[in-house]
C-alpha cells in the first residue's frame, strides 16, 4: 500500500476567533494576557498536518476554521470522509489557577467500533510524544466523545499538557513545542501504519521544486506558506504561476535568492531549521518571527509577531539575556538562541 493511499484525519479541539469560553490558562505572568487553548491545538494540528504531508500521506483537516465547531458536525465529516484514521490535539486543565497538576495522557474510546485499533493508535502516540520533552507521564487511558467514540475509524486524541500549569501553559505558544508534538504524533502514526518515518530536520530529505513541479512536497509548500507566512493559495499540489509569485515573496522578504525556485536554503526558512543565524536590531524574516515567539512563551513580551526586530524586540532580548546570565547586547547568536530553545 503506497502512502498516499492512508487518508489521515487532523482535528484541534475548540475555537480561536472567537475563542471557546473557558478554555484558557489563567493570565500569564509578564504577558500580561491569556493563553486559548486553541492557540497550541491548532498550531500542532497544523505541524501534524505538514509531518503527513512530508510522509506523502493524504490528510483530512476536519476543522479548518478558526471558529469552534460542535462535535456533531465534526463527526458527521470524519465518518463521510473514509479516513484510515484521526488524530486530535487538545490541551488539559485543572482548576482555575495555576497548580501543579501536569503531564502528557493520550485517550482512545472502548467504544468505538474499532476500539482495538484505536488502542494501539493512542499507543504508538504515546510511545513516541513521550521521547520528546521532559513530563509527567500519565499513560494512555479511556474517553468517551464523540470524536472518539461515534467516529468509523480508529481514533486518538492527545492531551499535551495542562494549560494551569505554568511551565505547561508556556509550551502552549512555544514553536518548536508545537512542532515537537505534531512530528511525534506523526512519528506514532507512522509506526501504526508500518511505514518508515521521513524526519523533519534533515535538509537532504526536500527534494528541489519550482514552477511545473507537483506532488507531497509542493502540498507541502503551499500549506506552509498559507499557514505561516499569509499567503492565500490553492492547497493543489501543483507549482503554478500563484505558488512561484508567493515564493518570490517569500524569498525577498527573507533576502533569499530570488529565483522561485525552492532549494535548500529557501526550504531551510521556510522550516526555521538550524543553525539558526545571528539577528540584530533591524533584522528581518522568518527567523525573526521565530525568535520574537520564543521570547513570548518565555514570558518576554515584544510587542506583535510580525517578524521585524525592533526596539521592543530589542527591549525583550537584552531583559532575557540578563536574565540568563548572558552578555547583554541585544545580538542573538548561538548563546542566546541555545538558552530559548532550551525547553
Amino acid at each position: 500500500m503506497a502512502n498516499e493511499d492512508f487518508y489521515i484525519g487532523a482535528n484541534d479541539e475548540h475555537g480561536v476567533n472567537p475563542p471557546t469560553v473557558g478554555k484558557r490558562t489563567p493570565v500569564m505572568p509578564g504577558l500580561n494576557r491569556q493563553i486559548y487553548e486553541n492557540e497550541f491545538n491548532r498550531a500542532a494540528k497544523n505541524k501534524f498536518i505538514e509531518a503527513c504531508m512530508r510522509q506523502d500521506f493524504s490528510v483530512y483537516d476536519v476543522k479548518p476554521e478558526f471558529q469552534d465547531v460542535s462535535i456533531s458536525e465534526r463527526v458527521r465529516r470524519i465518518n463521510s470522509q473514509n479516513l484510515t484514521l484521526l488524530v486530535t490535539f487538545a490541551y488539559n486543565a485543572y482548576l482555575e489557577e495555576f497548580n501543579s497538576a501536569s503531564g502528557l495522557e493520550v485517550f482512545y474510546s472502548p467504544l468505538n467500533a474499532r476500539a482495538n485499533e484505536s488502542r494501539a493508535l493512542a499507543q504508538n502516540l504515546y510511545n513516541q510524544l513521550r521521547l520528546g520533552t521532559e513530563q509527567n507521564l500519565r499513560g494512555v487511558k479511556t474517553l468517551d466523545v464523540g470524536v472518539l467514540s461515534s467516529v468509523n475509524c480508529p481514533s486518538s486524541l492527545i492531551e499535551a499538557g495542562f494549560m494551569t500549569n505554568l511551565r505547561e501553559a508556556k509550551l502552549m505558544i512555544n514553536p518548536l513545542f508545537q512542532t515537537e508534538v505534531g512530528e511525534e504524533a506523526c512519528h506514532g502514526v507512522c509506526d501504526y501504519l508500518g511505514v518508515s518515518y521521513l524526519p523533519r530536520d534533515n535538509i537532504n530529505n526536500y527534494p528541489l521544486i519550482k514552477s511545473g513541479s507537483r506532488g507531497n512536497f509542493v502540498f507541502l509548500l503551499q500549506f506552509i506558506l498559507n499557514n505561516q507566512y499569509g499567503a492565500n493559495l490553492s492547497v493543489d499540489g501543483i507549482f503554478g504561476n500563484n505558488t512561484r509569485n508567493a515564493v518570490l515573496k517569500f524569498q525577498q522578504e527573507n533576502s533569499l535568492s530570488t529565483d522561485g525556485i525552492v532549494g535548500p536554503n529557501t526550504w531551510k526558512t521556510l522550516l526555521t531549521l538550524p543553525a539558526y543565524p545571528l539577528l540584530r536590531e533591524g533584522s528581518r524574516g522568518a527567523y525573526v518571527t521565530l525568535l520574537q515567539q520564543l521570547l513570548e512563551s518565555n514570558l518576554y513580551p515584544v510587542g506583535n509577531i510580525d517578524g521585524i526586530f525592533g526596539s521592543r524586540t530589542l527591549s525583550a532580548v537584552r531583559a532575557f539575556q540578563r536574565d540568563n546570565s548572558l552578555t547583554v547586547d541585544g545580538l542573538v547568536g548561538p548563546n542566546t538562541w541555545s538558552a530559548l530553545t532550551n525547553f
